[in-house]
C-alpha cells in the first residue's frame, strides 16, 4: 500500500524530474508532463502508451483505471495509490517517466 509521500519520494528520485502546480494538481515532468497527484493526494494519473494502459488496467483493475476521456484515449491512466505496492508504483511511476523522458519538450510559440 503505498500513499503521496511514496509517489512523491519515487517521482523525484527520477532523473530530470521537476514538480510543479497543474491546475488544482500537482504535476511531474521529466520533458514533458508524465503524472499529475491528485487534491487529496488519493489518486495520480500516469501517461502511458495505450498498450501499455490496456495491459495495466486488465491486470491490476483495482488499481489502474483509464481516464473516461480524450487524455485516457491518449494513454492517461488514473492509478489508486493505496491498491499499489511499493514495486509497482516504482515500476508505473518508471513507464510513465520513460515516455515523459523520450520525448522532445514542446517549444513555445514566439508570437508576441
Amino acid at each position: 500500500m503505498t500513499d503521496a509521500a511514496d509517489f512523491r519520494r519515487i517521482a523525484l528520485a527520477l532523473d530530470g524530474v521537476a514538480e510543479y502546480p497543474h491546475f488544482d494538481r500537482r504535476a511531474f515532468r521529466a520533458r514533458v508532463t508524465f503524472a499529475t497527484l491528485a487534491p487529496d493526494e488519493r489518486t495520480a494519473n500516469l501517461k502511458f502508451s495505450p498498450d501499455e494502459q490496456a495491459l495495466k488496467c486488465a491486470v491490476a483493475p483495482d488499481a489502474f483505471t483509464a481516464l473516461d476521456n480524450a487524455w485516457g484515449r491518449q494513454g492517461w491512466t488514473c492509478a489508486t495509490l493505496s491498491a499499489l505496492t511499493e514495486p509497482e508504483l516504482r515500476a508505473a511511476l518508471e513507464a510513465a517517466w520513460r515516455r515523459g523522458a523520450s520525448r522532445p519538450a514542446r517549444r513555445k510559440s514566439g508570437k508576441a
